[in-house]
């Protein structure tokens, strides 16, 4: 079912994912680095929410499957135009940490034995390529998280808060400069992707362009664009 909300929160993962790479044409913009922290956040939201929406035992299905390859080819594709883009990241592009983030989720919320072996082992290969991941382990985690939060709700939510500060202190520079007012922000746009995700999805009764499989070519294309312009 198309969910207007879920639209809004694509379109504004989007929107500040371009405005956080914009940094390539223009280094010196530290706004742009603070605003595009808001994109990783929204883009697991919209992961936790697509997982969400499954019967809890229905985890083998054509659906998930297609999701799940979708996720993998563009992951794929994605790679050597981000690192042409980037030759210097000593991470891998966004995709692999989402990919990582949809089984944990998977794991999460379905109740099938082999969905939690299968998160498991995808936290599991998070902890073990932190360091290459970009986000970390926490952003592996943080599809999971969202799910946790939306369905338990309460202090549940610190959880998603803190593992979106946490999957930028991946970045060693904002590891070790902890009180300069670029770290402090960034946490701050971070923690605040939580609740700003949260009343996207409540949006439902606005008009919004729907974000169908296009959406999967935007994050390549969008890098060769940024890459010819520069």
């Amino acid at each position: 079912m198309r969910s207007a909300g879920l639209d809004l929160v694509k379109w504004t993962a989007m929107l500040t994912m371009v405005a956080d790479h914009l940094r390539f044409l223009w280094p010196d913009a530290d706004g742009l680095f603070v605003l595009g922290r808001l994109a990783f956040p929204l883009f697991c939201l919209a992961i936790a929410v697509n997982v969400g929406r499954g019967r809890a035992e229905a985890l083998y299905t054509r659906g998930n499957l297609r999701y799940v390859v979708l996720m993998l080819v563009f992951a794929g594709l994605s790679e050597p135009v981000y690192r042409w883009l980037d030759s210097g990241s000593p991470t891998f592009s966004v995709m692999p940490t989402l990919v990582l983030g949809l089984l944990v989720a998977w794991g999460v919320h379905h109740s099938l034995r082999s969905a939690r072996v299968i998160g498991l082992a995808s936290l599991l290969a998070g902890w073990l390529f932190s360091e290459q991941l970009m986000y970390g382990l926490a952003g592996v985690m943080l599809p999971g998280a969202w799910l946790m939060a939306r369905s338990k709700g309460g202090a549940a939510w610190l959880l998603p808060c803190l593992l979106a500060m946490g999957g930028n202190l991946t970045n060693s520079w904002l590891r070790e400069h902890l009180l300069a007012p670029i770290t402090v922000l960034t946490l701050m746009a971070a923690a605040s992707a939580i609740p700003l995700g949260w009343s996207l999805l409540r949006h439902e009764g606005w008009r919004v362009p729907a974000v169908e499989r296009w959406g999967y070519l935007f994050y390549p294309v969008h890098l060769l664009v940024i890459k010819g312009l520069s």
